[in-house]
């Protein structure tokens, strides 16, 4: 027969999971334990598993109905991630149907995955709040109170420990374990100190990891313990110290002041019972229930000032037993009122005034025995206190004493005894003040007390001045008043009256009247302010008992114009040189300026206009146009060339005074034969042959110097068609004058030798010599005068002494008067001056002669 083939048939194996054990995060989730601390979205597991013919699988998760949906699976990969939190405190297990399937086959199992506990609850208290009530006589050490806490947790986390916070201000203590509270040993609880103990109580867990950390948790509670009351301690008095008071107008039954007394037993007490043991005398009473105290007596019957009364209070039970008691003092003083001011008593009773006479400047510390005062006080206690003191001019007298108590002796002692003075005081009046000084009326009196003062001889003489000074004048007459000094004495009657005497060896010329102090001169004294002028003498003022003070005195004679100025001679004959000055003085001899102050003047001269005198100095000069003979000639015909001045010397005082004398001048021209060549001939008078030879060589050398200077000014003239005058410029030695006044010549100068130079000088060279001679003063002349040419080339230069020309100074006495010499002026005989000059050149220019500069 025909075999058929055969078709073969696979079977299709289910799925599985695998079974990697308890500890295994990959498999089926079989004995599976997660903690209840893992966070939300962790992937927490692996579903894996196979399929037999090597399908592809798929997972899957599910749950029962009503259940809370944990976890969820990647259906592929088959991650299990927790979607929800966990808690093991209100779910310990999680059923969970995990699925595995090929696309045909599914296979499910049910497995039980167990949360693990985390430290994640603190403890809590049960049963609060805690309130205990704990009697006061407790003994210590007992147990109170148990305190108990809950942990949900498991392990070392669910563990409770207790302790306190403050255990050492704590009169409690707890067991760790058991949570028990006791008293500490040794320590009581006292209602009377303290009713309430509020105790803090710690619960702390063992801890535990939660989220990877250690954690120990903590509760505190409060429990508050009531102490009870329990009839242990006695009444005590509140308010204490106890103080009354009993014024004296207080009415019998009065009210003087409450005691209070408590059962020391707050929380149930007991009622208090009043009684006064001992110290009322039978004056004050006491309410039993109250504990009022009352005045039973009228003041004004109370023996004593101070009352001490014993109080006892006594607890009263509910049964009406006496238990336990207490005392307290109670202070009670009898006040008097302040109804009375402090008065003053005199030795007749109540005085406001007294008085007293006594002697100025008393020994200091003296008592006022004159003064019988009395102060009294009428009150009693604090209102009888009060203070003296004067109200016056401070610092004179003190009072004693300064606090009374009561009544007290008044004492006045002498503090200032300079202050004490009649002539300041004749009567001093203080007011004696009494015032109160710790009461609220401060109560006070016053008493006058008038002092008065009787003198006595303590002051000196006091001049208004230390010193006078007067002016007389000198032909005051005889018996004339100088000066009146002062003095004073401030001392009443005769120690007041003063005398005056002068002494001193200026005194002689002097007198003083006594007793008005009027200076005046001696009825036969001159003075005379030529002789003396300055008198010096002391004055002296003294009263009845031989005190006395000093001035001294200062009189000054003035002068008077009493003297007209004198000349030494009424006629006086003088020679002058053209070109020098003469002088004439007169002494005037009063004692001052400007009574010796004389002025020179011109009275009469023949002819007039032609000399000018210095009105202080006294010199005469010609006009400052006549510088030759020549000059002189054309002006007089008197050939002798002899003139006559009448002078007057008058001074300056008022009135004025003057004398005249008669001067005559014989009028010379200058020579060359001074200094040294002056000196030669006088050593030569007794040889005339050896004088004419040095003479006739001396002419011969100035004919040459003249022959020179004449060359060159005409043929400087015949350039310039101008003629300038020939200028001399002498400087004369300065004599020291007794009046201090510089005399200065403007043409002459006198050199160390007695001798004077002789230089001719250029107008372009005006500020310089040819001889280099800077110390000759140079003196401008008229502008329109010609220039005179320089000098020869053998002129001396350098220390070379130069020409000299000597000079006439005539004065009756050696005292100058020295004042400044007016310049000279350049009058109308500009023009003669001028054409002698040019008749002078002609003649040089003809024939040599002996030359005239």
């Amino acid at each position: 027969c025909e075999q058929l083939p055969r078709v073969a048939v696979q079977a299709n194996y289910a799925p599985y999971f695998f079974d990697n054990g308890a500890r295994s995060t990959n498999g089926n989730m079989a004995l599976f334990s997660l903690s209840e601390d893992t966070p939300v979205g962790t992937h927490v597991y692996t579903l894996n598993g196979t399929d037999p013919e090597g399908d592809p699988v798929t997972y899957g998760l599910a749950y029962e109905a009503g259940s809370r949906r944990y976890f969820s699976v990647d259906k592929n990969l088959g991650n299990v991630t927790l979607i929800e939190e966990l808690d093991r405190e209100k779910e310990d297990e999680i059923e969970v149907i995990v699925s595995i399937s090929d696309g045909l086959s599914t296979v499910s199992e049910k497995v039980r995955i167990l949360v693990m506990d985390a430290n994640d609850e603190s403890p809590e208290f049960i049963n609060t709040p805690y309130i205990v009530q704990v009697p006061e006589n407790t003994p210590s050490g007992s147990s109170i109170f148990k305190i108990e806490a809950v942990d949900k947790d498991t392990g070392s986390g669910g563990s409770i420990t207790y302790f306190l916070q403050n255990i050492h201000a704590n009169k409690f203590t707890i067991d760790r374990h058991s949570g028990v509270l006791r008293i500490k040993t040794g320590v009581t609880l006292d209602y009377e100190k303290s009713r309430t103990h509020f105790v803090v109580v710690v619960a702390k867990d063992g801890g535990g990891k939660l989220r990877g950390d250690n954690k120990v948790f903590s509760a505190t509670t409060t429990v508050t313990v009531n102490v009870e009351d329990v009839q242990d301690t006695p009444p005590m008095f509140i308010g204490t110290p106890y103080y009354g008071y009993v014024y004296e107008d207080t009415l019998a039954g009065s009210e003087v002041l409450t005691v209070v007394a408590l059962d020391g037993d707050r929380g149930k007490p007991n009622s208090i019972h009043y009684c006064i043991v001992n110290g009322s005398e039978g004056s004050f009473e006491i309410s039993n229930t109250t504990g009022a105290i009352s005045v039973i007596k009228s003041p004004n019957h109370l023996k004593k000032e101070v009352y001490e009364l014993k109080v006892q209070a006594s607890e009263v039970s509910q049964e009406g037993d006496v238990s336990v008691y207490a005392f307290a003092v109670v202070t009670i003083r009898v006040v008097d009122l302040n109804n009375h001011p402090p008065t003053f008593y005199g030795e007749n009773g109540p005085q406001n005034r007294f008085e007293l006479t006594m002697y100025e400047h008393p020994p200091e510390g003296e008592i006022l025995r004159g003064l019988k005062i009395t102060v009294n006080d009428s009150d009693q206690g604090a209102n009888a206190k009060f203070n003296l003191r004067l109200v016056g001019p401070g610092g004179i007298f003190r009072v004693v004493p300064q606090t009374v108590l009561n009544e007290a002796q008044v004492t006045i002692i002498v503090e200032n005894s300079a202050a004490i003075d009649y002539e300041k005081f004749k009567v001093l009046t203080f007011k004696l003040l009494a015032i109160e000084v710790n009461t609220p009326e401060k109560f006070s009196s016053t008493a006058d007390v008038v002092i008065r003062l009787l003198d006595t001889n303590d002051n000196v003489p006091k001049f208004s001045s230390d010193y006078y000074i007067a002016r007389i004048p000198e032909n005051s007459p005889g018996g004339s008043n100088v000066v009146a000094v002062t003095a004073t004495d401030p001392d009443s009657g005769l120690w007041g009256e003063v005398k005056y005497s002068i002494y001193g060896t200026g005194a002689d010329l002097f007198l003083i009247h006594p007793s008005t102090g009027i200076i005046y001169t001696q009825p036969w004294a001159v003075l005379d302010a030529e002789v003396n002028s300055k008198y010096n003498f002391y004055v002296k003022a003294e009263d009845t008992d031989g005190k006395y003070s000093l001035a001294e005195v200062f009189i000054t004679v003035l002068d008077v114009n009493d003297h007209s100025p004198e000349f030494n001679e009424n006629i006086q004959e003088k020679t002058m040189i053209i070109g020098s000055p003469v002088k004439i003085e007169a002494i005037d001899q009063d004692a001052e300026e400007p009574n010796n102050i004389v002025d020179y003047s011109i009275m009469q001269a023949d002819p007039a206009n032609v000399f000018d005198i210095d009105q202080s100095t006294g010199e005469i000069k010609l006009k400052s146009y006549i510088r030759s003979l020549d000059i002189i000639h054309n002006i007089t015909k008197n050939k002798d060339c002899i003139w006559s001045l009448v002078v007057q010397a008058k001074d300056r005082g008022s009135p004025s005074f003057s004398t005249t004398a008669v001067l005559k001048i014989d009028i010379t021209e200058e020579t060359l034969h001074k200094g040294p060549m002056a000196a030669f001939l006088m050593q030569t008078k007794d040889n005339p042959m050896k004088a004419l030879g040095v003479l006739a060589g001396v002419m011969g050398i100035m004919v040459l110097i003249t022959i020179l200077i004449s060359t060159a000014m005409f043929w400087r003239n015949k350039r310039s068609n101008k003629i300038t005058p020939v200028r001399r410029i002498i400087k004369k030695r300065q004599t020291p004058q007794p009046r201090a006044v510089r005399m200065e010549w403007l043409k002459f100068k006198r050199p160390s030798n007695a001798a004077e130079k002789f230089v001719v000088e250029d107008d372009a060279k005006s500020l310089q010599n040819e001889n280099s001679n800077n110390n000759i003063q140079v003196v401008p002349v008229p502008p329109t005068a010609p220039v005179p040419p320089p000098p020869p080339a053998l002129a001396p230069r350098g220390d070379a002494p130069g020409w000299r020309v000597p000079t006439v100074s005539g004065s009756l006495t050696p005292k100058f008067i020295n004042k400044q010499l007016k310049k000279r002026g350049h009058g109308s005989a500009h023009n003669a001056l001028v054409s002698e000059l040019k008749m002078k050149f002609e003649k040089r220019n003809a024939a040599i002669g002996e030359p005239h500069i």
